[in-house]
């Protein structure tokens, strides 16, 4: 069966991916089955770009076919930030937990409702092609964090239409209308 490597160690990130791409004719490989992978540095400007270096840097060290993604938080409020910034808002090596500190000081000051979204791109690549596809999930901003399932900021993020945040939903929930879902559904209908 042909091999295919997420390129994530994040295990939340993982689950979630596999769960989408399980039904798919590949054995998926994430980045912890194998030993001393070094990070590949997320310097581009743009989610598509971080995506695809990603995906090229971990193919040239292992051979296999990569699906690598790129996600963040864009708050209407801030401008876009925290943006492509968002998994070290609060700093090089930062935590959820720090991140999402800096994101409820930001905000503190200004009026309510703060909108944002989760933009999502996942792109597979083997060596030759890129294939990408991009989702988005639309909502609000709370400074209260509510809930302990998920990562990142889903505490803070309630998506439109819904009354709870993120990490408040179950993970079928979350994944029947996460930008990464979103994202990984499309990507998954171009690979089949």
């Amino acid at each position: 069966m042909k091999k295919i490597i997420i390129a994530t160690t994040n295990q939340g990130k993982l689950r979630e991916i596999k769960k989408i791409l399980m039904d798919l004719p590949f054995t998926l490989l994430s980045l912890t089955d194998f030993e001393n992978v070094p990070e590949v540095i997320e310097d581009k400007d743009t989610f598509i770009g971080n995506a695809e270096k990603k995906a090229a840097e971990i193919y040239n060290m292992f051979g296999l076919p990569v699906i690598a993604d790129d996600s963040g938080l864009s708050v209407e409020q801030l401008n876009g930030r925290p943006g492509v910034y968002s998994a070290r808002y609060a700093g090089e090596n930062s935590s959820d937990e720090l991140n999402n500190k800096k994101l409820i000081s930001e905000l503190k000051g200004l009026p309510s409702p703060h909108p944002a979204k989760f933009i999502s791109v996942a792109v597979y690549y083997d060596g030759n092609n890129y294939i990408s596809a991009s989702g988005e999930l639309i909502g609000e901003i709370i400074l209260d964090p509510k809930g302990n399932n998920g990562f990142g900021y889903d505490p803070l993020f309630v998506p439109e239409g819904y009354s709870s945040t993120l990490a408040e939903l179950s993970m079928e929930e979350k994944n029947s209308i996460s930008h990464r879902a979103k994202a990984f559904n499309k990507l998954k209908e171009k690979l089949i």
